[in-house]
């Protein structure tokens, strides 16, 4: 096949492809109220990561005199890019099509959205004091790290935790669509899922971080630490839609250690105060405070697989370390 040949088939496929949209309207979006900026959303988080860790990331060379100045030009670049992205998110809850109406439903959706930016703002040193307890624990925890400098700079977790805490916000304002929007792209950036309706405590640490998944109605408390590949689920996703509002994630208490591929599930279980749960256990019950839990550990067998004849003679070491 020459291209000349190609390009007589592409109309065909074009309207192959069009009749196949206009079939399954689960999958299409037209003619319908216009949904949030994925980019923009990016691009508000990158700012917001800057108003947090100032120094750290955007701008270089700043100091304590030049930092009310960047500070004032990054809080009205954000109030402008979230009020855009707010709006729409609420027009899209309303149902209101269009960006530019006129109508008194428009109007009120505007001015919710200019009192969430403006309370967003307002909470802002609130997240910050607690992503500082966090950047702490992540110090405090991990050996392997050499300064707050690199766990700010390096660290999956810290990442994610931030992501989440500030997404938290816009999920306790009732705002649609972007609270998910900003944990999915911190998840797939670290692979790390937490859900912004996750309540979390003080100097939560999230080491190695991959795999990691928290559900929406998780409650963890303060000095929590977690490892790669634990889950806090959900025990019944079967159901579906029928478990919306209802507690379905556990409640992890204060000063509690999860090891590598553990899985917690259920809305009524509780891992008790200052317990240790072990590597790739499976719990659906509450546990306890103070108590440790582990898995069976394996038994190892073997088994010599050589002829009889040669199992007296010492064969050589074919690896190394």
């Amino acid at each position: 096949m020459d291209r000349n040949e190609l390009n007589d088939q592409l109309p065909g496929v074009v309207n192959r492809l069009v009749t196949s949209m206009m079939a399954e309207p689960r999958m299409q979006h037209l003619t319908r109220v216009y949904l949030p900026n994925r980019d923009a959303i990016v691009q508000c988080i990158e700012g917001l990561r800057e108003l947090i860790y100032p120094g750290y990331f955007g701008k270089q060379g700043l100091t304590r005199a030049n930092l009310p100045f960047r500070v004032g030009e990054l809080v009205m670049e954000l109030s402008d890019m979230l009020y855009e992205q707010v709006r729409v998110c609420l027009r899209y809850r309303e149902n209101i099509p269009g960006q530019n109406g006129d109508s008194q439903d428009c109007k009120a959706c505007d001015a919710e959205a200019a009192r969430i930016v403006a309370l967003f703002f307002d909470r802002l040193p609130s997240v910050r004091e607690m992503l500082a307890s966090d950047v702490e624990a992540a110090f405090e925890s991990d050996p392997a790290a050499q300064s707050t400098d690199e766990t700010i700079f390096c660290y999956p977790g810290l990442f994610a935790i931030t992501v989440q805490r500030l997404a938290h916000e816009f999920y306790d304002l009732d705002v649609p669509l972007l609270p998910r929007i900003m944990t999915e792209y911190a998840h797939s950036f670290t692979g790390i899922d937490i859900h912004p309706g996750a309540r979390m405590g003080r100097r939560f640490f999230i080491d190695h971080g991959t795999g990691v998944v928290i559900g929406e109605t998780t409650i963890i408390g303060d000095n929590v630490k977690i490892y790669q590949g634990v889950t806090l689920g959900a025990l019944a996703p079967a159901y579906g839609q029928m478990l919306r509002g209802q507690k379905r994630h556990p409640t992890i208490e204060d000063n509690v250690t999860i090891y590598s591929g553990a899985t917690i599930l259920g809305g009524e279980t509780i891992i008790g105060k200052g317990s240790v749960i072990g590597g790739n256990v499976f719990i659906t019950a509450s546990v306890p405070p103070l108590n440790q839990v582990s898995a069976e550990p394996p038994k190892l067998k073997y088994r010599d697989r050589r002829p009889k004849s040669q199992r007296e003679v010492e064969f050589p070491m074919d690896f190394q370390i």
